[in-house]
């Protein structure tokens, strides 16, 4: 089994959820989806985007991204998400939070 959990800033800020909160009740169910099966050891689609941060693609709308580090092999910790015409920008963002060396704290998810 795989522990996901979601990065949380020093200052309590939860990039993960706000981005997924402002997302309709099908694109939640359908990240909770890819959540459930990673923690089942499922990555399905997905890949490396730099610096240890990595994408999950999700083939739905406009594309949804979400994008984690690997603690070690058996916890993923969500930075935030994002779509495919967001993608050069959002990449950036996970990158430069967890620059810090993950300084935050990790909360369940």
């Amino acid at each position: 089994m795989v522990r996901v959990v979601r990065y949380v800033t020093k200052g309590g800020k939860d990039y993960f959820d706000e981005w997924l909160q402002d997302q309709d009740a099908e694109t939640k169910a359908r990240v909770q989806t890819r959540i459930d099966r990673i923690e089942l050891g499922n990555f399905g689609d997905h890949k490396g985007v730099g610096d240890g941060v990595f994408e999950l693609r999700i083939d739905c709308g406009p594309g949804y991204r979400v994008y984690y580090g690997l603690d070690n092999e058996t916890l993923v910790i969500l930075l935030c998400g994002g779509t495919k015409k967001q993608q050069a920008r959002t990449i950036n963002e996970p990158l430069i939070k967890c620059d810090s060396g993950m300084q935050g704290k990790a909360s369940r998810s």
